[in-house]
């Protein structure tokens, strides 16, 4: 099921913008303290690197992806989630916009 909402939420009004604003997000901070992100990554093939482990949930759009030491790229598509370690890296590519919430740790 794809997350529609994230009550009790938040939100930075300031844009994080990615490779000249082919990816741009907002950061969600819940009252745990628990991050997020949320945002979009517009067409085009791109390599994120991460620090903490990331699960990258498809919200609309789709995408695919391949994980740093993988030669096989996979699909995500809305309601599907895909798990990136923590100090790695995965390309991306999309065709049509990829809508998605970052859920960080």
């Amino acid at each position: 099921m794809t997350t529609e909402k994230i009550a009790n939420a938040s939100v930075a009004t300031q844009a994080n913008v990615y490779f000249d604003g082919k990816c741009v997000s907002h950061s969600v901070t819940l009252p745990d303290g628990t991050k997020k992100s949320v945002g979009v990554v517009l067409p085009s093939q791109l390599t994120f690197k991460t620090g903490a482990p990331e699960i990258m949930e498809c919200v609309a759009g789709g995408c695919e992806y391949k994980l740093a030491g993988s030669d096989a790229w996979q699909k995500s598509g809305p309601g599907e989630k895909f798990s990136v370690p923590g100090n790695s890296s995965f390309e991306i590519k999309v065709s049509d916009a990829y809508h998605y919430i970052c859920h960080f740790g």
